[in-house]
């Protein structure tokens, strides 16, 4: 006589069934945590407000419709507004420089490439619960000025650079970079 038992149920005492199952749990549990990996990986990137990736995940301001996404080297997240002539970048790492470099040598490092650089101004601004170091300034690439307003801040490890690259005067163009930096937020 054959007894026909349920998938995953050994032969033998009737605790076996128990065991069987438990020995099923280790599996479950690591294929449950590679699609949850899996479902990580597929969230990674911009939603329009939150960027998930590179160990990190944070809130930006609201996004003016004016600007329209692009991707740029070395940006997490970059927008172009054309009739303004103007980039935004905000740019992330996480366990490099976080620590012991101070804001300001943190923005100098951001200009090394460029030529004829000229201060406008430099202010110190609460940010996320943390003091940033806003930046505006003229520079020359490769002979061409541009005009930088940058603010960038330190926290959890982690360095964020916001970035508002014109060709000329971008002051019209501040409020809206100041709204989307101000919404900045790191989130767990």
């Amino acid at each position: 006589m054959r007894i026909h038992r349920p998938h995953g149920l050994a032969r033998g005492r009737v605790g076996s069934a128990v065991t069987s199952t438990h020995h099923r749990l280790p599996r479950l549990a690591a294929a449950l945590a590679a699609g949850l990996s899996l479902l990580a990986c597929a969230s990674s990137g911009f939603d329009g407000q939150v960027y998930r990736g590179e160990g990190m995940t944070f809130r930006v301001g609201p996004v003016p419709s004016t600007w329209r996404r692009v991707e740029v080297d070395q940006s997490l997240v970059a927008f172009r507004d054309d009739d303004a002539q103007a980039t935004v970048a905000v740019n992330g790492r996480c366990g490099q420089d976080g620590d012991d470099v101070p804001l300001t040598a943190l923005t100098a490092h951001l200009f090394l490439h460029f030529t004829e650089r000229r201060m406008l101004d430099q202010q110190r601004i609460p940010m996320d619960g943390r003091e940033a170091l806003r930046t505006e300034l003229v520079a020359k690439l490769d002979g061409v000025p541009k005009h930088f307003t940058v603010v960038v801040l330190k926290k959890d490890g982690c360095v964020y650079d916001f970035l508002h690259i014109t060709d000329g005067n971008a002051s019209g163009e501040q409020e809206e970079f100041q709204r989307f930096v101000r919404g900045f937020a790191t989130l767990s």
